[in-house]
């Protein structure tokens, strides 16, 4: 038996998971604890919100205080409904979460019969509940669970999967089950609005992805075709047809989730939090290594593409706690590529944004200077043609005054 912990900051959106596997007859609910009781024995989205609505509103500092976790015997364990309910009562009450509202639902969408728990991490009064090694206490409660309940015991790959995502490292082999593992769970967490996007997320993992076009008996067809990538981005070993890993990592899938995450971008207005994450980290430095360093700290991957000279002409960033992947330019004009390659580039600057710092200190107030620093830390206002006119005329005038002096 395997459980698989994740955490999130919607729990609406988890429970519409659920909940559309119910009205499909795909899934059901086995048990609720601390939970409003219906009065039709229904549990609907609305209900269940009203159970943990007082917890979320008495929560101010976690970050993401929903629970989701899906417990996975073997296929070869027949369990009854009773038996899936004993054994999520015991697993969370031996995890900690036994006194909070979490329901039970038991999935019957793919062969093997599983379950899944939605609770919150945070008590009645607020408070974050200890989650310290709790990938290590998992674990070792289905090791018990399986004793007790003479479940078939988890194998050593199987409780790899419990652990968080992990580069393909291709030689180590099996690289197959290392590709699924990521993309599976990729496909289903992160939000994207382009193929480009979701293929710049997965280099992150050592795995490359490519669309396939062909035709077949007259008819036409496409698909995609995922590989493992060594350290150099650099294809290593033979590719995998997308439909060996199911459905969900196929191309119809993903164009219906490109098509979804335009919308909960939007609507959840996703995109602030890294908007303001980046720009203040370009006001601290033009130095490309301390900047990644400090997007890194704050849980947000930028990938940069170049060209044979060095030249910087695509930047994607992924923000890791919100499980978003952005192009720059789709945050604004001011986070382009253009305009990190010249922030990276650009010989005039100061380090560390000691230019601004000086012109503060010795009271300078140009009118020419404000530009320079919009220019320069990454404000829209450096698309403007008249003002890059400008700032070209200052250069030269600049290098004119060297040689005079000299």
């Amino acid at each position: 038996m395997v459980a698989k912990i994740s955490s999130g900051n919607s729990i609406y959106g988890i429970l519409s998971y659920n909940q559309n596997k119910v009205e499909q007859d795909l899934a059901k609910v086995i048990f609720a604890n601390r939970m409003i009781e219906p009065e039709d024995g229904n549990f609907d989205i609305s209900t269940c919100m009203q159970s943990f609505e007082p917890y979320l509103l008495a929560n101010k500092r976690t970050e993401k205080p929903v629970l989701h976790i899906s417990i996975n015997p073997d296929p070869k364990d027949k369990l009854t409904d009773k038996q899936l309910s004993n054994i999520a009562q015991e697993y969370m009450q031996k995890m900690g979460y036994g006194d909070q509202p979490f329901i039970v639902y038991k999935h019957e969408d793919i062969d093997r019969e599983h379950i899944h728990i939605v609770s919150l991490r945070v008590d009645e009064n607020g408070k974050k509940i200890n989650h310290n090694f709790e990938h290590k206490r998992s674990m070792d409660i289905c090791r018990e669970l399986e004793q007790k309940y003479g479940l078939v015991p988890a194998d050593k790959k199987q409780r790899q999967e419990d652990l968080p995502l992990k580069k393909v490292n291709y030689k180590k082999g099996d690289v197959k089950r290392q590709i699924a593992n990521v993309i599976r769970q990729v496909a289903k967490d992160y939000h994207f609005l382009s193929l480009k996007e979701y293929k710049a997320l997965l280099t992150l993992y050592n795995i490359g992805v490519e669309e396939v076009q062909g035709e077949v008996k007259g008819k036409t067809y496409k698909g995609l075709v995922y590989s493992a990538l060594n350290d150099k981005s650099e294809k290593a070993g033979n590719p995998f047809k997308s439909s060996l890993f199911g459905k969900s990592v196929g191309m119809d899938s993903l164009e219906e989730r490109i098509k979804k995450s335009a919308g909960i971008i939007k609507n959840k207005k996703l995109t602030d939090r890294s908007k303001e994450i980046i720009a203040a980290a370009m006001r601290k430095t033009n130095k490309r290594a301390k900047f990644e360093k400090i997007l890194k700290k704050q849980g947000i991957s930028v990938l940069f593409r170049e060209n044979e000279q060095g030249r910087i002409y695509g930047a994607t960033f992924i923000d890791h706690k919100q499980k978003c992947v952005f192009n720059g330019s789709r945050l604004g004009k001011e986070f382009s590529a253009n305009v990190f390659n010249k922030l990276f580039n650009e010989t005039t600057n100061c380090p560390d944004n000691t230019f601004k710092t000086s012109q503060r200190e010795s009271g300078e107030n140009s009118n020419f200077g404000g530009m320079f620093d919009f220019f320069t830390f990454g404000s829209s206002a450096s698309d403007d043609a008249a003002e890059q006119d400008l700032i070209h005329l200052y250069r030269r005038k600049k290098k004119k005054r060297r040689k005079i002096n000299l």
